[in-house]
């Protein structure tokens, strides 16, 4: 009789099997989940519901500009409102509510589309992706929105990053929209990290958005336990959590900026982080982890997206650094940075161009500059860096550096 040839381990199982399963429901950690209940936004809810209310008769609502820094619920709050108005609408026979992310869709004529892709049932008359000018993309869409007879609410979420591509064509589109329609009505709430946004807009955009603003303030540490309180109910069960993880993961991210996406992200990867050690309570420790984590790779991120010639000016300070130079000037950097773009084949800059970039890396927290007076000399900058080890390590494995495997800076300019 012949064997059964033996299963082939997947290399995950022996993962499965060590990993010890505290999370019961991942998604309820996300930032995109939306619970039932948004704590401490009642106030912040209840103004947004009492403007947008007249829209429940086919009456237009005012405009409303949302203010808030990343993290304070704005989108979430959005999103609730938006289930809030479909359960009191459930047929939309009096208005619509329309979602648009212009982080992902910053162009007037994606943004167009995109609206008319939620609105536009009939597949005849659905608007192409590509092949439209901007005007007939209007033009269809505006038909479109007036045949309905209701009121269209839509929303533009990180409005910003539209309007550093584009200016503020969008609301001139959509503020226009409304003079040519006879049965519908179209209102705007733009979402918004800058308190100053309106103050970019031109004069006759602000006259005809003539919103209303509404502020998110930054959560505080109280606010943001019960934010993760919440969450945590549906997720752990009884004893999983440590009591002062909670407290602590508040306490970080508070500190930091008030932000409850990154107290979530801290509590969600401490729990993984857990999970992978095949351990049964997340403690303090776990968050710790989880926040060299996060801005470890915040960082990487970061240095990912300098140009080559900042990555250049970066290699240039690590270089001195090996070399036991902890007291580099701007002269020193420079005259590192030349031999190295001889070596990798790249045009340098002039020195003041460099000393510009030394600025940006500073700015960005990557290394830290100090200016130091040299008397009758003038005065030039010391530097030191910001990121650790493994960070440095991982940078220079960048292809563009493969060739400096042996290079040491030569003799440093270094003004004693």
């Amino acid at each position: 009789m012949r064997m059964e040839e033996k299963k082939e381990k997947s290399i995950f199982e022996k993962y499965m099997e060590k990993r010890n399963i505290l999370i019961k429901n991942r998604n309820i950690l996300q930032s995109s989940y939306i619970p039932e209940q948004l704590p401490h936004r009642d106030e912040q809810i209840k103004k947004i519901a009492e403007i947008l209310a007249p829209c429940l008769n086919r009456d237009k609502p005012s405009n409303i500009l949302i203010y808030g820094k990343t993290g304070t619920g704005k989108t979430a709050v959005l999103n609730y409102i938006g289930k809030e108005l479909k359960k009191a609408d459930p047929d939309e026979k009096n208005c619509s509510f329309i979602y648009v992310n212009c982080e992902v869709v910053d162009t007037p004529s994606g943004i167009l589309y995109n609206i008319s892709n939620q609105i536009i049932t009939e597949y005849n008359r659905k608007i192409p992706f590509t092949g439209w000018a901007l005007d007939k993309i209007y033009y269809e869409l505006s038909n479109y929105i007036d045949e309905k007879d209701k009121v269209f609410i839509i929303v533009l979420d990180e409005i910003d990053r539209s309007f550093k591509k584009n200016g503020d064509d969008i609301f001139y589109f959509l503020t226009t929209m409304n003079e040519i329609l006879k049965k519908s009505r179209v209102s705007i709430i733009g979402i918004t990290n800058n308190s100053k946004f309106t103050e970019l807009l031109s004069t006759k955009i602000k006259s005809r958005l003539g919103e209303e603003k509404i502020v998110f303030n930054p959560y505080n540490s109280i606010e943001l336990q019960d934010i993760l309180s919440d969450r945590a109910k549906c997720v752990f069960d009884e004893g999983v959590l440590d009591p002062a993880v909670i407290p602590y993961c508040a306490a970080l991210s508070a500190q930091d900026s008030g932000d409850a996406r990154k107290a979530l992200d801290f509590l969600r990867i401490a729990a993984d982080i857990a999970e992978r050690n095949g351990d049964s309570v997340v403690t303090e420790a776990h968050v710790n982890s989880a926040r060299e984590k996060i801005e470890f790779d915040a960082v990487i991120e970061v240095m990912n997206t300098i140009t080559n010639q900042s990555k250049v000016v970066l290699m240039s300070i690590i270089k001195n650094f090996e070399s036991n130079n902890k007291k580099m000037t701007t002269g020193d950097v420079y005259t590192t940075y030349r031999e190295i773009c001889d070596i990798i084949g790249m045009t340098p800059l002039t020195q003041r161009r460099v000393a510009g970039l030394i600025s940006e890396l500073d700015m960005l927290g990557i290394i830290h500059a100090q200016v130091k007076s040299l008397g009758r000399n003038g005065r030039t900058k010391e530097f030191s860096l910001n990121i650790n080890q493994d960070i440095i390590d991982k940078f220079m494995k960048n292809e563009l550096f493969q060739p400096l495997k042996n290079y040491k800076p030569s003799k440093q300019t270094t003004l004693m």
